[in-house]
């Protein structure tokens, strides 16, 4: 039997909705992770299974385009599907569709499976069952490194809070996000929406940790690497594209 992509539907409800109406960004990533948890333990690769093994699926990478945002109470359809397989990782690629079958958030996740006991990556073939991709591609990348920063505008800091921690023990994929975009000019952030986000996870962040971010703009685009408090290690670098609400 063919592989078919996972499909389900969500009510933007209003405390998912920032000040504008519109869904939260960290409302979208846990999204995207709610459908992409339900659709590996429907393939045989969830988190039961991986437990049992002493395995853990980690974030590496997101490319999100957002064409439109998600409104108040409108109903959006979210697609995902396993896209691409390599040795010690696998793309998830995702799309959002509105009410009128209109492609409005296009994305791309890439994940490796680890040793959680070590925190060592592990080869897919080796540790997984047999199971089928989807070669198509919400977004066509290869997640290529985001640059640096080459001057720090504005230093920005979180004190991780209990809330922030997943099943896995670490700070959840999407706080990333949320300290990101926090750390923008509120004058800025405002009057703009980000249009475009890339994402690149480096370390896990724990509880009790602070974290600092490093920001800077450049007209429509924004640059931020998250770090460390205590020993300055990279947690993220996240680079976003801006267009006015």
């Amino acid at each position: 039997m063919a592989p078919k992509k996972a499909r389900k539907e969500y009510i933007v409800r209003s405390y998912e909705c920032d000040k504008h109406g519109c869904l939260r960004l960290v409302t979208l990533m846990n999204i995207f992770q709610d459908i992409a948890d339900s659709n590996a333990a429907e393939i045989g690769l969830g988190l039961d299974f991986c437990k049992e093994r002493g395995l853990a699926w980690v974030g590496a990478n997101y490319h999100i385009i957002i064409n439109a945002y998600p409104k108040l109470h409108q109903k959006i359809t979210v697609v995902s599907w396993p896209a691409v397989e390599k040795k010690l990782g696998a793309y998830r690629d995702f799309l959002v569709y509105d009410e009128n079958g209109n492609k409005i958030i296009r994305a791309s996740s890439q994940w490796i499976l680890i040793n959680f006991a070590k925190k060592r990556p592990v080869a897919l073939r080796d540790n997984l069952p047999e199971y089928q991709v989807i070669p198509e591609r919400a977004i066509e990348t290869e997640f290529p490194k985001i640059e640096n920063i080459s001057s720090v505008e504005s230093k920005t800091e979180f004190k991780i809070r209990f809330d922030d921690i997943d099943i896995n023990n670490h700070v959840n994929n999407a706080v990333y996000l949320l300290w990101a975009s926090e750390a923008v000019n509120e004058e800025f952030r405002n009057m703009h929406q980000p249009r475009e986000i890339e994402i690149a996870f480096k370390k896990e962040a724990l509880l009790g940790e602070s974290v600092y971010i490093e920001s800077q703009n450049n007209g429509e685009n924004s640059l931020h690497e998250i770090k460390s408090t205590a020993d300055d290690r990279e947690l993220a670098r996240l680079k976003f594209h801006w267009k006015k609400i």
